[in-house]
């Protein structure tokens, strides 16, 4: 069975809006990253520093053909505080990647990142028919590896001298993947967090 790809879709929880990045969102998203260089700290793109960069930043994201890229609306104020994307569809192989996820600071250690996972993580399972979502890391970057097993992902190997950052060095990246089979029990646990609180 061949999966679905992305296409421009709204999803909504209790917390957020997941909705196509537009260059409309990048006012919004140029407060929320408030110039915080740790917001950008592991994003291999250069830190937005003026509404300008970030409407390039926007716009470099919706011309890559391999992005599907989501504005995360917080619901309690209508405004973006981040983005998260779908990158490298294949409807053939039933896979996908979640990644190139930013929010600022303010809603860091709060509902809104598990929540958007969530939402995208439903979506690619349950409607794009996806049998497998994976996610890359810098091997640094452990507040980013750390949230990604609280989804319930699997590390699956770290991919040595991948990509090189914005300062010249060379990181490696670690894989994790969640498959379809293991969808229902992190699910249930995602849902049961929300619910806590």
């Amino acid at each position: 069975m061949t999966a679905k790809l992305p296409y421009p879709v709204v999803l909504t929880g209790r917390h957020v809006r997941l909705e196509p990045l537009t260059p409309a969102h990048a006012p919004d998203l140029f407060e929320a990253a408030g110039g915080d260089e740790e917001v950008f700290r592991w994003i291999p793109v250069a830190i937005p520093g003026t509404p300008a960069e970030m409407v390039t930043n926007v716009t470099d994201r919706l011309e890559d053909p391999n992005c599907h890229p989501f504005a995360v609306i917080r619901l309690d104020t209508g405004r973006a505080v981040g983005i998260s994307c779908y990158f490298d569809a294949s409807g053939q192989d039933e896979s996908l990647e979640i990644g190139g996820t930013w929010y600022g600071r303010e809603v860091w250690r709060t509902a809104v990142n598990t929540e958007s996972k969530l939402l995208l993580l439903t979506h690619a399972f349950e409607d794009l028919r996806m049998g497998r979502v994976c996610w890359k890391t810098d091997h640094l970057n452990e507040r980013s590896q750390n949230a990604i097993k609280r989804l319930g992902a699997r590390y699956e190997g770290t991919f040595r001298r991948s990509r090189q950052r914005r300062d010249g060095s060379w990181r490696d990246s670690v894989y994790f993947s969640m498959l379809v089979d293991e969808w229902p029990e992190a699910k249930e646990r995602l849902t049961d967090r929300l619910a806590a609180g």
